[in-house]
Parts: C-alpha cells; sequence; structure tokens
C-alpha cells in the first residue's frame, strides 16, 4: 500500500492508504480564462469555509485556547485531520473579525500561565448551522455520485 500525504491549501493535512497511487483524469474539454480566477477563488473559499466550520464546531461545548482547537479537531477526526497552526490563526482571526467567535485571555488550568481562549457568540452558532446544513447536502450530492443506487 502507499502512504498519502496531503497538505491542503488551507494547512489540513490528511493522511490515509492507497493501493495504488491517485492519478487525476485528464481535464475534458477547454477550460475558458475568465472562469479559471473563479474555480480558483471558490476552491479556496470552500476549503477556508470548512477550516472555519471545523472550528466553530469544536468551540461548541465550551472555550478552547488555539491549540487545543487543533488538538480537538485531529482527535476527533481519530487522527486523519491535522490542523497546522500557520493555517489555524488566520482562520481564528477571520472568525472574529467577522464576530463569530471571542477571544478573552485566561489562566490555564493546571499551569501557571495565561492562554487567549476563544468562545463561540450566537451569531457563531447561527454560523455553524448554516455551514452544516451546508455540508451535509454536500456530502449526500457526492455520496450519490460515488455509490449511485
Amino acid at each position: 500500500m502507499l502512504r498519502n500525504r496531503i497538505l491542503g491549501a488551507i494547512g489540513v493535512t490528511a493522511d490515509w492508504e492507497l493501493e495504488e497511487p491517485f492519478e487525476p483524469p485528464a481535464a475534458v474539454g477547454r477550460q475558458d480564462a475568465d472562469t479559471m480566477p473563479k474555480k480558483a477563488t471558490t476552491r479556496v473559499e470552500l476549503l477556508q469555509g470548512t477550516l472555519d466550520m471545523l472550528v466553530l464546531r469544536a468551540l461548541v461545548f465550551g472555550p478552547l485556547h488555539g491549540h487545543a482547537i487543533a488538538t480537538h479537531i485531529q482527535r476527533t477526526s481519530e487522527e486523519v485531520l491535522r490542523v497546522e497552526h500557520g493555517s489555524l490563526y488566520p482562520a481564528i482571526h477571520r472568525l472574529k473579525k467577522r464576530g463569530w467567535i471571542t477571544a478573552s485571555w485566561e489562566p490555564m488550568p493546571d499551569r501557571n500561565r495565561e492562554a487567549k481562549y476563544y468562545r463561540l457568540t450566537p451569531a457563531g452558532k447561527k454560523r455553524l448551522a448554516s455551514e452544516h446544513s451546508k455540508w451535509r447536502q454536500l456530502a449526500r450530492a457526492i455520496g450519490r455520485v460515488m455509490e449511485p443506487a
């Protein structure tokens, strides 16, 4: 088996095993030059939206500091997803700017120092519900393509 490791454009690493190397199919048809930037932008927005959704989900049960958010995502994904800190903190800042999370410095339990803890706001809970619904719809659509009836 070939061990693959992919680092996404958002800094989330995913590990899995494949029997053979995956070769993407050759492009079919011609792409318009004007559609290329839109597709690239949409892809980055989708990937950022996925990381944002994972961060919001990590905060559902209470406040966490940045490293704990990354650890939560890694553990709950059964070690498949690893969020790079270089991607996590820009996502956190983006979520704060949009008013979906708040931050405050607080003492760390069992430690003699403080850390910045992040909390989900009511607007963030609403956004998470919306994104989760979109994610379910996308997952169902992909499932129908991958496993047709």
